[in-house]
């Protein structure tokens, strides 16, 4: 598999795992996606809205559009209105995605950080760090909604893989 078609698969996963994730929370009260909890933020909606912030950072980096925001940001306190605001994020990733070529995922990008200075990284390790910050949190997120009350989450990659197939 070239990289091009990794990352276009890596891009798909995160879709169908977002969608997961946002059915499991849709199914939860209300008052629960607000609720304190013990993670890297401190709600299920903090966790979410930070998963969207950080997406926007790096694709505003690899499509050379830089913004700045905080990594604590809420872009919206409404589960419905962030919800649209991931799917539409997530479909913006599979796009940018599909443009890239081997080419592209070999070179180098430059850019500065919200918390540090100013970097040059190799884009494949760039986009590995993307998807796999998704899974980080997704993974605390997978807790914060079974403390809630929620189901199980079964999103691991191979998952993804057996839906596909």
């Amino acid at each position: 598999m070239s990289s091009a078609a990794y990352f276009e698969r890596m891009a798909n996963y995160n879709s169908w795992a977002n969608t997961h994730l946002y059915d499991a929370c849709a199914a939860l009260p209300v008052a629960e996606l607000s609720a304190p909890r013990r993670a890297f933020f401190p709600s299920i909606m903090a966790m979410l809205n930070h998963l969207l912030v950080a997406d926007r950072l790096w694709m505003s980096r690899l499509t050379a559009s830089p913004v700045t925001m905080a990594l604590d940001t809420v872009l919206h306190d409404d589960f419905d209105a962030l919800r649209v605001a991931r799917e539409a994020q997530d479909q913006a990733i599979i796009d940018f995605a599909a443009t890239l070529t081997d080419e592209i995922i070999a070179s180098d990008l430059s850019y500065q950080s919200v918390t540090a200075g100013a970097y040059t990284m190799p884009r494949d390790l760039i986009l590995g760090h993307m998807f796999n910050h998704q899974t980080h949190h997704r993974g605390q997120l997978s807790n914060m909604v079974l403390e809630a009350g929620g189901k199980v989450l079964e999103i691991d990659l191979i998952y993804y893989a057996r839906d596909m197939l």
